[in-house]
């Protein structure tokens, strides 16, 4: 019976020596001695290699001086004491088999550090490095935990359609789907849309909110967490065309739960990152943003400051900060403004809130004031704005004028118009974009190196 394989987490955290253990990897580096050779091996399981001792004597030690950095191996040996410094355990070999060589002529990872414009040409092979290992499990803990938080405070996941014939924000800036080919672009639009797939138009998500509404109004509480698309002719360093948002509904709920919600939510995460991925998170804390562990420990220091939009203007247009976009009541505020406002005004969190209506979505439900809307950003240190969300619009009537005022087609939301006129409730919902959030636990600050492939303005390799 063969020897079953053990990861390199398993055995650097094994509570005791082993006399045989199996385990596989790719080859950081390789140092020969007289005698002996020494392999530091990875497999992804964590961040720290595990060093393996080869004499001459083992089986296919023949093969050890011609490994490359890059080369896959199968080691099967004792697990003993190390007496070297910074590793509790290595591997004394009696076997070695090669299971893929890499040419160390051609092999584009060496032994140095890369730029990361570098490695986005080969993000095939970036996830070897120690950064973006690191990196997506960081995420991929992230990912769990989002589950996790959810399963406990009693929401359903539920799965929102990725294909859609509604544009949630109205802005138009979406993917089109379609079976015909470049020449029935040519066609009148009625003709290309009756020879196609669905017969009218279909875009791929920007949002999974409309079709979420619909399932917290039957389940109570809800979240969608997938993939999202924006077709927007951007190329900035917090913009990609696809990318992954987590989506909570909730029914009986108002802006405040949403508030609360969404508060509660990042400061778990983060208190997750910090306990559960501590090995990770130090190599961002070394290499990338010295000040990034501060920076979380004040973000969960204190509350987050609730901030009504107006008194956010008022605070940027008095004080003395040259801003490159314009400050005014009325207008959308800046990935700039919100940063001053996190970074340097309240040096923590910040939740703005009641927006003007007129640069806010059909569907956020109007104040009292007939100038504002229910709406939220949670701005954070380093990115800005991490989430945004509303009390939804509830109430028939506003929604439908609201939709009539902006000239979107009525007929398109009928389906969605029909939960506000059977049983409507108060509801309220956000998305959450989860680059984003692995930008601000990791110091990352480039969108385009928390995704394994990202998919950006022009870019649409691998």
């Amino acid at each position: 019976m063969s020897i079953r394989r053990t990861t390199v987490k398993a055995a650097l955290e094994s509570p005791s020596p082993c006399p045989e253990i199996r385990v596989m990897g790719w080859v950081r580096t390789r140092r020969d001695a007289k005698g002996f050779s020494f392999l530091e091996l990875n497999d992804g399981s964590c961040l720290g290699n595990l060093q393996v001792i080869i004499d001459d004597t083992a089986e296919g030690a023949d093969l050890v001086k011609a490994l490359g950095v890059g080369a896959s191996v199968a080691v099967t040996g004792e697990l003993v004491a190390s007496p070297g410094k910074g590793q509790r355990y290595e591997v004394r070999a009696a076997s070695v088999s090669l299971l893929g060589a890499a040419d160390p002529e051609t092999y584009p990872l060496q032994k140095k550090r890369h730029s990361d414009e570098f490695l986005r040409t080969i993000a095939h092979l970036r996830p070897r490095t120690n950064k973006y290992g690191a990196m997506l499990r960081i995420r991929a803990a992230l990912a769990h935990g989002i589950h996790d938080y959810f399963a406990k405070e009693g929401f359903a996941l539920v799965h929102t359609p990725v294909i859609t014939g509604s544009d949630c924000e109205g802005a138009g800036e979406m993917f089109r789907v379609t079976t015909l080919g470049p020449e029935a672009a040519a066609l009148p639009v009625a003709e290309r849309l009756s020879q196609d797939f669905f017969g009218k138009e279909a875009m791929l998500t920007v949002s999974g909110q409309l079709s979420a509404e619909p399932l917290a109004c039957a389940l109570g509480r809800v979240y969608t967490f997938g993939p999202t698309f924006r077709a927007e002719h951007s190329d900035t360093s917090r913009h990609a065309a696809e990318f992954w948002m987590l989506e909570p509904e909730m029914a009986f709920a108002d802006l405040e739960d949403n508030m609360n919600l969404a508060e509660s939510l990042v400061t778990h995460l983060v208190r997750l990152v910090l306990a559960e991925c501590a090995e990770d998170f130090g190599l961002f804390a070394k290499f990338v943003d010295p000040t990034l562990p501060a920076t979380l420990e004040n973000l969960l220091a204190e509350p987050f400051v609730r901030l009504p939009y107006v008194e956010a203007v008022d605070i940027l247009t008095s004080c003395k900060k040259a801003f490159q976009y314009p400050v005014a009541f009325g207008a959308d505020l800046q990935s700039e403004h919100e940063r001053y406002l996190a970074e340097e005004h309240f040096k923590r969190p910040v939740i703005v809130y009641d927006y003007p209506k007129d640069i806010k979505a059909f569907y956020m439900r109007q104040n009292d004031d007939g100038k504002t809307v229910g709406a939220m950003d949670v701005l954070v240190p380093g990115i800005g704005e991490l989430v945004g969300g509303s009390a939804r619009e509830e109430r028939l009537d506003r929604l439908e004028a609201r939709i009539a005022e902006l000239g979107l087609p009525l007929e398109a939301y009928w389906w969605y118009l029909d939960t506000r006129r059977f049983g409507t409730v108060p509801h309220a919902g956000f998305g959450l974009g989860f680059e984003r959030l692995v930008m601000l636990v990791t110091g990352v600050t480039n969108i385009r190196d928390v995704m394994a492939f990202p998919r950006t303005w022009r870019h649409l390799e691998f």
